[in-house]
């Protein structure tokens, strides 16, 4: 987040912090050197990080600074995240939405043999923010796209961070989003899809915030839900407190079994499965690949202590518990 937009607004108006006061922190840390150790930045100035691994070559899907434009580039080494070049996929020729304003955390996905992107969409007009799809035209990820319009959910909300569960044959969409119509907390829910651009039932509420990680800031937040799966296990990983604090962090639901659609499925963590160190504060929206057979979290953190949204994108491996959970340590 870099700009006192709507959108912001929307997240941290109750905040402790006015948006004012939280975008004079974000200047002020993005005129000082950063803290910690830099060894492990991938993009010295970035946030909402999605990188994706795909036949021997990583893909990382973002936006252009005024958030207007879904950019993807091509690599086959995470060292050279920061210098692939970045390609425009969005707008493009086959359909643009004339009333948008900003686009939020875009997410590459193959699907069947396709590609789709999910982002999120701040409508001028209407002053909402609501999911969207874009197909693929091309087998190329950085080829042309259709915009599939909307992903309507019987209950309609404000809604950003989706992102695709395929388990046990069927697919099921999860995302942050309100409960009502004001921003007193962010929840995860997930809804079955019928195919990947259309969600066939009604949203159910998995997680909210709950544990006082999860509240640090106002709105409480638990947001950026992701998929890792591993040796039959499946986990749901996701962002908790206000991005704006230090203490943002990842928080973990395990999937017992069972339909995926009942809350009683899921097992949430009671402490943070990722967390600020004396140098790496507010570590969170991660992504996950795979790379020669080690796996990387790629997450933001501030560049400093009190750093509000100035962020860098930062990577490091992880392993496993003995029982099959992510292991992810500490932040480096």
């Amino acid at each position: 987040m870099h700009t006192p937009d709507d959108h912001i607004y929307q997240e941290a108006h109750l905040a402790p912090m006015t948006v004012d006061e939280i975008n004079v922190m974000t200047a002020r840390a993005r005129a000082q050197p950063p803290s910690g150790d830099q060894t492990h930045v991938l993009v010295p100035d970035g946030e909402d990080p999605w990188v994706i691994s795909h036949e021997n070559q990583l893909y990382y899907c973002t936006v252009d600074r005024l958030k207007q434009k879904i950019l993807i580039s091509r690599f086959s080494r995470l060292a050279e995240m920061a210098t692939a070049e970045l390609v425009q996929v969005w707008p493009g020729n086959h359909g643009a939405v004339p009333e948008y304003r900003e686009i939020w955390a875009p997410e590459l996905q193959r699907i069947n043999g396709k590609w789709y992107i999910y982002f999120a969409l701040y409508n001028a007009r209407n002053g909402e923010e609501r999911l969207y799809a874009l197909e693929s035209l091309t087998d190329d990820a950085l080829g042309e796209y259709a915009f599939r319009g909307k992903l309507e959910v019987p209950t309609d909300r404000w809604a950003i961070d989706g992102t695709v569960l395929q388990l046990e044959g069927e697919m099921y969409f999860l995302w942050s989003g309100w409960e009502g119509f004001s921003n007193t907390s962010q929840n995860i829910y997930i809804a079955r899809m019928s195919n990947p651009c259309t969600i066939a039932s009604d949203r159910v509420c998995i997680s909210r915030p709950e544990h006082d990680w999860e509240k640090q800031g106002y709105p409480h937040v638990n947001e950026g839900p992701q998929v890792l799966q591993h040796a039959g296990r499946t986990f749901i990983i996701y962002s908790a407190s206000g991005s704006w604090t230090d203490d943002y962090c990842l928080g973990q639901l395990t999937y017992l079994g069972g339909y995926p659609l009942e809350p009683s499925s899921w097992r949430k963590e009671p402490q943070p499965v990722f967390s600020k160190t004396d140098t790496i504060f507010g570590p969170g929206h991660a992504s996950f690949v795979v790379i020669d057979g080690q796996h990387y979290i790629i997450y933001h953190a501030a560049r400093s202590s009190q750093a509000g949204w100035a962020r860098q994108i930062r990577a490091k491996p992880f392993e496993w518990h003995p029982d099959g959970s992510p292991n992810f340590g500490r932040p480096l």
